[in-house]
């Protein structure tokens, strides 16, 4: 839609050179809804619950790669006050609507509105932090995920009787999920 829109009005089909304002809202709103940036989250927890845990992995991580690739690529032509307006509003509904979680896979998609509004605002200030900042999220969820995969926890009350069988990795998720918050 943006990039057709782009080029009706300029004759370039380029994302990178977006010049028009519509199209880049357009293009910037749909990473967002991508990326579960707030306002546009609301899918992300919900699906990341009815999903495997392998499924849910792949969306926290390998789904956010592409959009926050675009987004790079074309971070000049961003509205900075904008983005970063998203990114503090995605920051603090992730925080808020993770404290009252249970579910593991809903407090991990929480836990990934909130960090990437984070990664969302590093790109509009530096972005090699931005970088740095994606690479510790991902290796943090990809943590986290790689423990519940073989315990096969779906709930923070799962971890009680997983702790005797297997106590390095109930610490292992205990220090991951104290880095996630």
């Amino acid at each position: 839609g943006a990039t057709t829109m782009n080029a009706l009005t300029t004759g370039q089909w380029d994302i990178t050179q977006l010049t028009t304002q519509p199209a880049l809202t357009m293009l910037t709103l749909a990473l967002m809804m991508k990326l579960g940036i707030a306002p546009l989250h609301a899918w992300l927890p919900e699906v990341m619950q009815g999903t495997s845990t392998k499924m849910a992995l792949i969306l926290a991580t390998w789904q956010k790669l592409a959009p926050l690739a675009m987004l790079f690529m074309m971070s000049h032509l961003l509205h900075t006050p904008t983005i970063l307006t998203l990114a503090l509003l995605s920051t603090l509904i992730g925080g808020w609507g993770g404290l009252n979680q249970t579910q593991l896979r809903k407090l991990m998609a929480f836990s990934s509105i909130a960090h990437l509004g984070w990664v969302t605002s590093m790109l509009t200030l530096n972005n090699h932090l931005d970088i740095a900042t994606l690479g510790l999220y991902i290796s943090m969820t990809t943590t986290m995920f790689s423990t519940m995969l073989p315990t096969d926890m779906k709930s923070l009350k799962d971890t009680t009787t997983t702790w005797p069988a297997m106590p390095p990795t109930m610490l292992t998720i205990l220090l991951t999920l104290i880095s996630l918050g």
